[in-house]
């Protein structure tokens, strides 16, 4: 298993530097070589250091000081570990490295140096006030670090990152909303709040939200087309939150976001044809589709009954009536166009299966009888050699055998919110097996097992840590469908 204490097993003993040119393997069977002081990736900047031979990985871990954050390269990963509970990583030599309070840029330090500690200090009060899901070991393990990783993409006005890397470097309301759930559910009520409140400053004059804005809420950095699926995720993690946030206050508080939860599923409401879909529009894999898909419909159902319970919580009658009314025809529309294809990408039935099925499953969703079977048919599909799923198996699109850590953690969340625990255990523990050296959970897999692109991934955390939450026998609760 891979471990946050995972040494270099080098040539010279363990955790020691290799001699410069002398090939080493890892005890993660990753070949890797010695670096001269100020060679690639900087080596820690005054140490030696070993880095992988063509690594896949962008980025590998982060530093964090609570209001600025950089990467760990590649490079400093390799034969360095961080130091438990922290974002202070000991490198090779027996120093640490880190990102000192009110600082840009890391430093190298002795072990043991006061602000590091502090620091640490610091990082582990903030888990034990709150809750580490997973069984001691891997799992326990896994969550600590997807937590400390998920507090360090946090920026202090609310933008929660994707990844620590340029072009990643964005807020996401999709991404975003699943990192407030998660916060909310793990005992950390400011964090998840925070991001609700950002959402809320980003949240376009119609209701509807960019793909992607720049962490500094200025904007979009690009013309990526918007994508509707946020006014489903947004609501919904609302609801996530006030289901957990401490009762004193939290009626303000929900008053504050109402006018951003109003717009939104007023806007999801409209939005819905005569047959109670939405129209075509980018999904989350960000690629458009000319009609309808599931990976839309789905978070808007899921949006529209959250809306409409906190509404009826605030006394919002009127307000609940409508976006129930909407729910129950989209639900309508889900049962007769969707359903018959095993919740496929596209009600045409061209585009194949998709993994965005698992959003008809709780925490998002009252998962629909047939849902079990198309979540298995679907999950065997786009299930690849390496043991991970690739997003969906439309024609159209080529994924490889690269798999992506969260499409594949949606099943682990949708099998523990329908108890089956040890379908979501298997699942949640074939993402866990494939952190990187410091224990970071990747954005996707090569084909022959290793961590690739940014690590980590915001997302995939947050996805790991609901799930976990599951497999302990706390499952995040559903948004109540329509009455009848």
């Amino acid at each position: 298993m891979l471990s946050v204490t995972l040494l270099a097993g080098l040539l010279g003993g363990a955790g020691a530097p290799a001699a410069a040119g002398r090939a080493a393997v890892g005890v993660d069977g990753r070949p890797v070589h010695g670096a001269a002081p100020g060679g690639i990736g900087r080596c820690a900047r005054t140490e030696a250091c070993h880095v992988t031979t063509d690594p896949p990985e962008r980025s590998s871990g982060l530093f964090s000081n609570g209001t600025a954050t950089e990467a760990v390269t590649p490079a400093l990963a390799a034969g360095a570990s961080y130091v438990q509970g922290g974002n202070v990583l000991r490198l090779p030599s027996g120093r640490w490295q880190y990102l000192p309070a009110g600082a840009t840029r890391s430093v190298v330090v002795d072990a043991g140096d006061a602000g590091a500690l502090a620091q640490i200090a610091a990082s582990r009060a903030w888990l034990a006030s709150g809750r580490v899901p997973g069984a001691p070991g891997v799992r326990r393990e896994g969550a600590e670090r997807a937590l400390l990783s998920m507090r360090a993409l946090l920026r202090p006005n609310g933008a929660f990152a994707a990844a620590w890397y340029p072009f990643w470097d964005f807020s996401w309301p999709r991404d975003s909303s699943f990192a407030a759930a998660a916060f909310a559910h793990t005992g950390h009520d400011e964090e998840a709040y925070r991001i609700l409140g950002h959402n809320a400053r980003t949240q376009r004059a119609d209701g509807t939200w960019e793909a992607r804005t720049r962490l500094d809420a200025s904007g979009p950095p690009d013309a990526r087309p918007w994508q509707l699926d946020a006014n489903g995720w947004v609501p919904w993690a609302a609801w996530q939150w006030y289901r957990t946030a401490p009762e004193a206050g939290r009626t303000a508080r929900l008053e504050a976001l109402y006018p951003m939860l109003r717009k939104a599923a007023d806007y999801a409401a409209g939005s819905l044809d005569a047959e109670g879909l939405p129209p075509a529009s980018p999904d989350y894999w960000e690629l458009p589709t000319t009609t309808p898909n599931i990976g839309t419909a789905a978070p808007l159902l899921a949006g529209l009954d959250a809306a409409a319970d906190l509404a009826r919580d605030l006394g919002r009658s009127a307000d609940a009536a409508r976006w129930s009314d909407a729910a129950r025809r989209l639900s309508a529309g889900i049962a007769a166009r969707f359903a018959p294809l095993g919740y496929q990408r596209t009600l045409d039935g061209l585009h194949g299966r998709d993994s965005a099925a698992a959003f008809m499953a709780p925490p998002f969703n009252t998962a629909p009888a047939d849902l079990p079977a198309a979540l298995d048919d679907t999950y065997g599909a786009l299930l690849r050699p390496n043991g991970g799923l690739v997003p969906g198996d439309d024609p159209e699109t080529r994924w490889g055998d690269i798999t992506w850590t969260a499409c594949t953690s949606f099943f682990a969340l949708a099998w523990s919110g329908l108890g089956e625990e040890q379908k979501a255990g298997e699942v949640v523990d074939w993402v866990l097996s494939r952190r990187n050296v410091l224990g970071e959970l990747p954005e996707t897999v090569t084909a022959d097992g290793r961590p690739k692109a940014v690590v980590p991934l915001g997302w995939t955390d947050a996805i790991v840590l609901m799930a976990l939450l599951g497999t302990d026998g706390a499952p995040l609760p559903v948004p109540p469908p329509p009455r009848p």
